[in-house]
């Protein structure tokens, strides 16, 4: 990973339910959050909108962290990875090698 990690904060104004106001993410957050809006065909406001209609006992900086995180973790999964098309483990070739008293012998060679 050679890119520097953006950890200055930026404030931002989005429109949230109708009402302007700021929201103060590092760069890195932000350009993670834009990712998300672009994924999903929403704006940066439609997205923190829902957003703020989920959150119940945080500050609106960390919802939309925790979003972001969860959002990117779900993708992480063996399906999230699967529905991307990368990061999925597939089984190419498998002996198996029976030689003296039941030992098995497993060859796997895994595609990344």
């Amino acid at each position: 990973m050679s890119q520097s990690i953006q950890s200055r904060l930026q404030s931002r104004n989005v429109t949230i339910a109708g009402h302007r106001t700021s929201v103060r993410l590092e760069g890195d957050t932000w350009s993670a959050l834009e990712e998300i809006c672009q994924r999903e065909q929403k704006t940066i406001h439609e997205i923190t909108t829902l957003i703020e209609n989920q959150r119940s006992d945080s500050s609106r900086t960390a919802a939309v962290r925790a979003y972001i995180l969860n959002y990117f973790r779900a993708a992480a999964t063996d399906a999230g990875h699967s529905q991307a098309g990368h990061g999925t483990w597939h089984q190419v070739n498998r002996k198996s090698v029976i030689s003296g008293k039941n030992r098995v012998n497993t060859e796997i060679r895994i595609e990344l």
